[in-house]
């Protein structure tokens, strides 16, 4: 299978170097440093398992996804109408799009720019890029995928590349679980500059996050969504799998670029206010990472 991945970053890079060890042909979009990596060296992926390094082609230029059968599409939120215009023009009729993107809406949005298939992935994996064409995979790494066409042998693909990955009817539900887990760790892994195991060592500390989740919880009740598995065990389960890790929020803001803040507490902030419900915890901790972008600004 001829597979792109648009967003070469953590989360793209990781799920293409576990097709392409297995011989897909996986070619990345992504930006020049890492790209002036992957066309010299090849991508590096380091894992508790094994460390690789896996010929792949990379460009800049969205044109070389041209011929792709699955494109696994990693920019972040804002980006999203940007980057998936940028691919359009390039893309087969029955080109398969996964979006493996944080947030609820993503696929969605990709459907108003895009004619292609467009199914959403809730992505549980713990990852970094460690230097350019490096990236460095912690822990976790499993998928639920939407139900829609090419679902199936993206899934297939997947699994036998050593992805654990499962078609969920309510996917959803799975997102908006996802959401409410980045609304509880991403933005104060952020502001403290730390990963989830020490966070949670902090002086009330657990009882903000409790708040957090508290808050969000109720506005996903209000959306009418019915939350995929056990809220507060998936909450915790974070802090038991992926201690050393810094949330994306954290590690953007860390390089000083602007972060997905606006698409995860601030996004259940406004569906809040939309309900008529208070969340003064989410609105808190987004307005302080809003703060830290604009002094980084």
């Amino acid at each position: 299978m001829k597979v792109a991945v648009m967003g070469a970053g953590a989360v793209g890079c990781y799920f293409a170097g576990m097709l392409a060890r297995v011989g897909h042909e996986v070619a990345l979009v992504g930006r020049p440093q890492h790209v002036e990596a992957f066309n010299t060296r090849g991508l590096r992926l380091e894992t508790k398992a094994f460390d690789q390094t896996i010929a792949v082609k990379a460009s800049t230029d969205a044109a070389i996804a041209a011929g792709a059968e699955l494109v696994l599409f990693c920019v972040k939120s804002p980006d999203t109408e940007t980057a998936g215009a940028q691919l359009a023009p390039h893309l087969a009729p029955d080109t398969f799009v996964l979006s493996l993107q944080n947030g609820t809406d993503n696929a969605e949005r990709l459907r108003t720019v895009l004619r292609q298939p467009v199914a959403a992935a809730v992505v549980y994996v713990a990852t970094e890029m460690a230097g350019p064409g490096h990236v460095k995979h912690h822990g976790r790494g499993e998928l639920v995928i939407e139900p829609a066409a090419g679902s199936r042998a993206a899934a297939d693909a997947l699994v036998a590349a050593g992805v654990p990955t499962e078609i969920s009817d309510n996917v959803r539900g799975a997102l908006w679980l996802k959401l409410i887990i980045n609304c509880a760790y991403n933005a104060l892994s952020a502001i403290a500059q730390l990963p989830y195991g020490k966070l949670v060592e902090g002086p009330g500390i657990s009882e903000v996050i409790a708040q957090l989740v508290t808050e969000c919880k109720a506005v996903a009740a209000a959306e009418g969504v019915t939350l995929s598995g056990d809220v507060d065990s998936a909450v915790r389960k974070i802090v038991q799998t992926m201690p050393g890790q810094f949330s994306s929020t954290a590690q953007d803001l860390a390089r000083g670029k602007p972060s997905e803040i606006d698409h995860l507490n601030g996004f259940i902030v406004a569906r809040a206010q939309a309900h008529g419900l208070s969340t003064p915890v989410n609105l808190t901790v987004h307005a302080l990472v809003k703060l830290i972008e604009s002094k980084a600004r």
